[in-house]
């Protein structure tokens, strides 16, 4: 009788659990057993394996085999395993030594040659391993840099088992020369990217780039209001809501937002790695996402596609695959009311959970949520003799299709008007360019880290209103007019404590320890549409170098 043990990882979502792979020989008719709760694709590795060993030189057992995957109440799935289960069985039969092999982690699956094919989720199952206590890790060759990015890990990518069975051995490893011939795909690379998996996702690296032309803020004629938005929206983390005309530059603004927020942090860069690998979202010869993504589902988008689902274990959806990034809605009405409605929880808690019978997962989903939408069908209704003829009702219905609970979880809404003649064919409308707007936005991203060192919190629109209302207090009478708001009930409760978020990212932008009465005006302007205070007559223009931003109007 022999019997060895080897270690992988199964993925729940995209958090790992520890899988100890047994492997035990005994006499009897030759046959192969594979218990602890396979799914379908992991029950066909009986013959991936018995194969790839045969081809890769070794002798497969004819006893009967038993492979137990440990603990057997977690479910598995994917072909990831068939690495480790490979090597166990050449461990049972003493082709390899069974106990250097009792604490290594295998990430890969075999093909029937004995290559080791890539597969989804390497960067979140090695950090599952790490965080178990593992410090060696098999994966495959073309995935061995994302593995590498975890810290304290010994990495080994390898692309054939015959390699692995000599370096286990001590034998002299053979040079496995590579299949792609030139010219042609590499079709190891199909297990990374998978058709389909995706939702109008992308990295803002190469969002709309023709010609290597990239998307600039200096490309929108006018919007001096939206622009100031889009910057208040990067800097603060506040989600943001465009309504007007069809052609105003909804879209187009948008779009340009993914350019001003800043590069991801190490942290985030892993999350978001984690998400989009287990996704099949990453791209090939990047194992690192260092951008905020941007993810743009269409409108006819279900609820499973947007919050996550799918059949068996649940899969990341848009709000997931826009992590740390962007979530653009365009023409927000046409999406389905109970997909809208099940982004509330997800933008209050910064994550979704999602039950299905196979299993509860926990995704990640902190993004910033951009929403654009006409005023009516046809969108003509704010244009003055533009011959809007939608009823009254139908008016009604069309923007009553973005409920009171989600808007109100909306910081800015910022209506957007046509371009004028003078802005769009002179050379006065052009703005600022994405660079010069990005460096504010992280000189005030630095500010607000910097008051918020030492807290769970990273923008200003992750803190709650109470703490933001008892630690950090604003000037004396800056919130009398919002107060005043509160009680009329042009605010509701969590209305106010958002608008104090947003009045914090304007005095950030500004230079200023603390907001004032200007501060909290725009603010309150931003949200509600209503001009106050000294931004109620023409003074939109800058306001010198202390003004924060200076195209944007803030005084």
């Amino acid at each position: 009788m022999g019997f060895a043990r080897a270690c992988s990882v199964a993925l729940v979502g995209v958090e790992g659990v520890v899988v100890e792979v047994q492997a035990d020989l005994e006499p009897g008719v030759a046959a192969f057993t594979l218990v602890g709760l396979p799914d379908k694709s992991l029950v066909e590795s009986k013959d991936r394996v018995r194969a790839a060993v045969v081809n890769s030189g070794g002798e497969w057992p004819q006893k009967k085999l038993t492979v137990g995957l440990s603990p057997a109440s977690v479910p598995k799935s994917g072909s990831g395993f068939d690495l480790a289960v490979a090597v166990a069985v050449l461990g049972a039969a003493e082709r390899v030594d069974p106990r250097a092999i009792a604490d290594l982690v295998l990430i890969g699956e075999l093909g029937l040659d004995g290559r080791v094919r890539p597969v989804r989720g390497v960067l979140p199952a090695v950090l599952a391993a790490a965080e178990a206590g593992y410090r060696q890790v098999v994966v495959p060759e073309r995935t061995a840099g994302e593995a590498s990015l975890v810290p304290g890990v010994s990495v080994l990518g390898v692309r054939t088992l015959r390699q692995l069975i000599a370096i286990l051995t001590d034998e002299p490893v053979p040079d496995e020369p590579a299949e792609t011939g030139e010219g042609r795909p590499d079709p190891l690379l199909a297990g990374l990217m998978v058709p389909g998996a995706g939702v109008g996702t992308g990295l803002a690296a190469g969002l709309g780039e023709r010609d290597g032309h990239r998307p600039d803020l200096a490309d929108v004629a006018g919007q001096t209001a939206a622009r100031t938005a889009l910057e208040v929206a990067a800097a603060g983390g506040h989600h943001l809501l465009l309504h007007g005309p069809p052609g105003a530059g909804k879209t187009m603004l948008a779009e340009r937002l993914a350019g001003v927020l800043p590069p991801l942090t190490k942290q985030e860069s892993l999350e978001v790695t984690a998400v989009h690998s287990v996704a099949g979202m990453l791209p090939p010869g990047e194992p690192l996402v260092r951008t905020a993504p941007y993810c743009a589902p269409h409108h006819s988008a279900t609820m499973q596609s947007l919050v996550g689902g799918g059949n068996g274990m649940p899969r990341p959806g848009a709000v997931s695959l826009a992590h740390r990034g962007i979530l653009f809605l365009d023409e927000a009405p046409e999406f389905s009311g109970r997909a809208l409605d099940a982004l509330r929880q997800p933008l209050e808690s910064g994550h979704v959970v999602v039950a299905r019978s196979a299993g509860v997962v926990r995704l990640p989903a902190r993004f910033l949520m951009i929403l654009a939408a006409n005023p009516c069908p046809c969108g003509r209704h704010t244009l003055h003799g533009a011959g809007c003829d939608c009823p009254p009702s139908a008016i009604r219905r069309y923007q009553a299709r973005l409920s009171g609970p989600l808007l109100d979880r909306v910081d800015l809404r910022v209506e957007v008007q046509p371009v004028h003649r003078a802005d769009l064919v002179g050379q006065g409308g052009r703005g600022e360019s994405t660079a010069v707007v990005a460096a504010r936005v992280r000189e005030a991203r630095a500010r607000s880290a910097a008051r918020l060192e030492g807290t769970p919190w990273q923008v200003n629109s992750e803190v709650p209103g109470h703490e933001l209302r008892t630690r950090w207090p604003v000037a004396p009478g800056a919130l009398d007019t919002a107060e005043r708001d509160l009680e009329r009930g042009l605010l509701t409760a969590r209305g106010l404590d958002r608008v104090l978020r947003v009045a914090w990212t304007v005095a950030d932008l500004a230079g200023r320890r603390c907001p004032d009465a200007r501060d909290v005006d725009l603010a309150l302007e931003l949200r509600t549409g209503i001009a106050r205070g000294a931004r109620s007559g023409a003074g939109r223009e800058p306001a010198g170098a202390d003004a924060g931003i200076a195209s944007g109007g803030l005084s």
